[in-house]
This record gives C-alpha cells, structure tokens and sequence, in this order.
C-alpha cells in the first residue's frame, strides 16, 4: 500500500543515506523509583482509608448497598452538625482572615527585630492547637483563670456577668482564631512582599490618588491571594477536632465531634456506617474548597 510504503520508506540525509522511521519507545526511568516510598505511603495512609470509608458509607449493616447513610445528613442532628461547623469555619475565616490581613500589612512595613519576632511568633501559634490550646483558654479566661480573676479585682469587671461564655459556639470562635489569625498572617505575609514600590511610583507620576491605587491596583492584586488565604482558614475551622471537642465535651454541633461519638460506638441501631457517611461528607466539602483555592492560586500566578 502506498500508506504503508510511505511509514517504512528511508528518510533522506545529507549524507544521500536513508534512515527509516521508528516509532518511540518508552522508557523507564528509574529515578521514580525513588518516590516509590513515597507512593505507598500515600496509598496506604490516605486512598486505602478514603477507599474503607467509601465503601462503609454505602452500605448498611447487612451489607447492602445503600445511599439512605448520606439522605440523613440533609436532616435532624446530622445537617445540624454540618450547619454549625459551617457557621464556625465560615466566621472563623471573617475574622481571622480580616485581622491577619491587617497584622501582614503592619509587619511589612517593618524591619529589623519586630519582623522577625512576629514572624517566629506566627509560626509557632499557628501550630498550637488541640488539647494544650484548649487549657491555655481555659486557665486564662475560665471562671476561674488567671485574667478572669485579673479583670474583677483590678478593673472591677465581672467577664461572665453578662453573657460571654468560653465553652459556647463564641468562646471556641476565640479559641479557633487564636492559631487562625497566625496561619492567616503565614501564608498571606508572601502575598504583600510581593507588591511592586514601581507601582505606587507610577500612580504617583501619572497623578493617581491613594485610593485610586487602593482600589484599581492593590484590590485587584490581592483579591485572589487573600480569598485563597481565606480557603485554607475555612478549611483548618471546619475540620478541627481535638479543641472543640475539648472545650465543649460535645455539647455544640460539629461534624467532627458527631463523627467521634459515633466512631466511639454512640450510634442508632442499622446506622452503625453513619460516621463514615459523614467523614464523606466532610470530604467532598474539602474538595470543593481545594478546587476553590487551586482555581484562585491558578489565577494569582498569572498575575
């Protein structure tokens, strides 16, 4: 066939020598194999499990195959659960991503040892959580902490004569934003280090205003990283566990204190799976905000 001819036909060289066409062959390349470790360890310690919970979540108690786990996160105690982590992650963002944005902008401004102190001190609360946080806050501002006893005898001010409670849905929002406002001011930091001293001068000699440069050149700028910065803050809120479930003792709604109760054996009879339904649930959400955040990051680099 002429096809045929013209594949396995000798392509010409300067040399008049022909050279016939070959078709690529792959090869391996055993550099890989270094990340083989690495694989595995991913295998094993995150898809075997996702895989586990997948397969529980449709299940049932006889071993048939059912999506009723997951109809029951839409209502009572479960979408309660969901609703009130939502509402914690959600202001916990707000607020930390706000004030963590404005502590950036103060840090960039300066130099020297104040730099390098807020820095360090960011970076070790932004790791503080658990247990160990969840004490701080409560020798601290408990009815019997230290600036409790502090405020009524010095300032004469009672801290819980009002309605201010440090084991309700508002005392662990202070509590979250304690390592919150840290992270916040981590990853956000890169962002403000990243502005241009040629573009607040060429506002300048083109007559811009401040707030011209504020909003025409900082705004559309920023924007991205900070609602980037403010995904990962929903993200670290909605999925924390060990404070809450120290500060509360699993009075407030959150889905990861309702996904240890059951795991802990308090489940209804024929929804024994329920816990991994909503491990599930919580899943798809962090794909959502990861796909967020990879979109928004996508974004900031084309910047």
């Amino acid at each position: 066939m002429v096809i045929a001819d013209e594949l396995t036909s000798p392509i010409p060289t300067r040399g008049g020598r022909g050279t016939s066409r070959s078709t690529p062959k792959f090869k391996f390349d055993k550099s890989l194999l270094g990340l083989l470790p690495l694989f595995l360890f991913l295998g094993y310690f995150l898809l075997y499990p996702i895989a586990s919970i997948i397969s529980a979540s449709i299940h049932d108690n006889k071993h048939h195959l059912t999506l009723s786990l997951y109809g029951n996160l839409f209502s009572g105690n479960y979408r309660d659960a969901f609703t009130g982590s939502f509402k914690l992650a959600f202001y916990s963002m707000i607020v930390s991503g706000i004030a963590g944005a404005l502590i950036c902008w103060s840090v960039v401004k300066t130099t020297g040892v104040v730099r390098t102190i807020t820095s360090s001190a960011a970076g070790v609360l932004a790791n503080t959580g658990g247990v160990p946080l969840a004490f701080m806050f409560i020798a601290a501002f408990g009815q019997e902490g230290l600036i409790t006893k502090l405020l009524l005898h010095v300032f004469h001010w009672d801290l819980y004569g009002g309605s201010f409670d440090l084991y309700n849905f508002w005392g662990i929002l202070l509590v979250y934003c304690f390592f919150q406002i840290p992270l916040m001011v981590i990853i956000f930091t890169p962002a403000l280090e990243n502005l241009r001293v040629e573009w607040i001068e060429a506002n300048e000699s083109l007559g811009g205003t401040k707030f011209q440069y504020f909003r025409h050149v900082l705004i559309p700028v920023l924007l991205p990283s900070f609602l980037s910065a403010c995904l990962l803050l929903f993200a670290s809120a909605f999925s924390a566990f060990a404070t809450a479930a120290a500060m509360s003792n699993g009075s407030i709604p959150l889905v990861p204190l309702f996904i240890g109760n059951l795991v802990n054996g308090n489940v209804i009879a024929g929804q024994e799976n329920q816990g991994d339904a909503m491990a599930m649930g919580m899943v798809i959400v962090s794909l959502f905000v990861i796909a967020a955040y990879l979109l928004l990051l996508r974004v900031t680099r084309k910047r």
